[in-house]
């Protein structure tokens, strides 16, 4: 870390007058390791590093990268950014993010435990996960794919407006995918654990989510057209979220490619529903102490009771809309600022999964997705997509489906939520799944 501030801190010592001028270095450490027959089909250990130089001149901005931490290569990387300044449009909102007195969260995101866990012990287990999943249960006929996975990640954020921050974290998961089969008949599932170091994983709970999943749809059908109230398993609406909150961030406003961009204020969704992106959570996968621009991240509330309070936005995109960063910027170094959510979620409710099923009397428990991102238009908000799950009858999980879609608008989803399930549960990904009640969703199938 303190090297990656040097760097930063050397190349804003070659700026020249009249110029504003950013610095991210990152340098990430990764590995994954994939299971396949009880032998290790793939073992990957890499290392990345590099430095990101933005300059701003008069309106304009260049941008250019390098793969490196060498300062003479810096040096030729700092004079490109230049020479890309002269081919860029001016743009009056153009300008580098200056210092906005949010104090960073101290957060606990670092484990050495990870950086010092041997790869040996990593391949054991995805070979033991592996194992624990093809003896579980007689009808798994195979394991596609075992894996442990993880990141060690640090950056450094320094500018001439006075900005000079830096980030380090820790992750790893376990996720297994698995074939079940019976009279002819194989069905898929999947299981995971995440964690900031190997000794938060639980590989029995991996092994046991992706049989569950896989054996449980056995003898599927396709079942009657109708429209039913479905209950979303946590892996689908964090997908669901996922579309959601790319319709809330400034870029997408800005461009019109937003169907709430005119929604400010007004009553976007039932009054059960919060929506938060707070990446100083720690439970989250993706927290994290500051954001691609160095500025720090916080709390953004962005739907209260139901009602829409804001958008998520980077300097650039806050500026231009009248206000200011929500600290929302999301980059690598090889690219430029943009904006996104980081680690959102809906504020649960109290209830279990089982719970929420035994008040539905005729629905479905919607266990799996596919083609959600092709299926959804985030201007009209039209929404279809291919689902499996399990029929709900008389409050109480049936026979297992496939071969449907659901099919509604985003904006009538989320105003039909009757109920936030209280199981939050934080994946792999930018947001957090929790069982979600939905009323009067057209099921098309047999």
């Amino acid at each position: 870390m303190p090297e990656l501030l040097d760097i930063a801190d050397h190349v804003l010592g070659w700026v020249d007058d009249g110029e504003q001028v950013e610095v991210c270095a990152v340098h990430e450490r990764e590995t994954e390791v994939r299971a396949y027959e009880r032998q290790v089909e793939a073992l990957t250990v890499a290392e990345s590093q590099g430095v990101g130089i933005r300059v701003v001149r008069d309106g304009r901005q260049g941008f250019a990268h390098a793969g490196t931490l060498d300062l003479d290569v810096l040096a030729e990387t700092l004079a490109e950014a230049r020479d890309n300044v002269a081919f860029a449009t001016p743009d009056q909102w153009c300008a580098v993010a200056e210092p906005d007195g949010v104090a960073p969260v101290e957060l606990d995101l670092h484990r050495a435990s990870l950086a010092d866990h041997p790869t040996g012990a990593k391949v054991a287990a995805a070979l033991e996960l592996e194992r624990l999943v093809g003896d579980a249960d007689p009808r798994i006929v195979g394991v596609e794919s075992a894996e442990y996975v993880d990141s060690i990640t640090e950056s450094a954020v320094v500018t001439t407006t006075g900005i000079r921050s830096t980030s380090r974290e820790t992750g790893c998961y376990l996720s297994a995918y698995v074939l079940a089969g019976e009279d002819g008949e194989t069905q898929t599932g999947f299981g995971f654990s995440i964690g900031r170091e190997p000794g938060d994983l639980d590989p029995e709970r991996a092994a046991a989510d992706a049989v569950e999943r896989a054996t449980r749809m056995l003898g599927a059908v396709k079942p009657d057209s109708a429209r039913l109230t479905v209950v979303l398993d946590p892996w689908v609406s964090a997908q669901f979220l996922g579309i959601v909150g790319s319709t809330l961030n400034g870029e997408s406003v800005l461009k019109g490619r937003s169907l709430f961009a005119d929604r400010l204020g007004e009553e976007v969704g039932a009054s059960s529903l919060t929506l938060v992106d707070d990446p100083t959570d720690v439970a989250a996968f993706t927290a994290t102490a500051s954001d691609g621009e160095g500025l720090a991240t916080r709390r953004n509330v962005l739907v209260e009771d139901g009602r829409l309070l804001r958008f998520v936005h980077n300097s650039y995109t806050g500026r231009r809309s009248g206000g200011a960063s929500t600290g929302s910027a999301v980059r690598g170094y090889a690219s430029t600022p943009g904006v996104g959510i980081q680690a959102l979620a809906l504020t649960p409710g109290t209830r279990t999964q089982a719970e929420l099923v035994a008040d539905v009397a005729d629905g479905l428990l919607v266990q799996g997705v596919s083609g959600l991102h092709s299926g959804v238009n985030p201007v009209s908000g039209d929404f279809s997509t291919g689902a499996e799950g399990l029929r709900i009858r008389g409050g109480a999980l049936a026979e297992p489906v496939r071969e449907f879609t659901i099919a509604s608008t985003l904006q009538k989803m989320l105003q039909d939520v009757l109920e936030v399930g209280g199981d939050l549960e934080w994946l792999p990904m930018r947001t957090a799944g929790v069982s979600l009640v939905i009323g009067d969703v057209t099921v098309s199938g047999a």
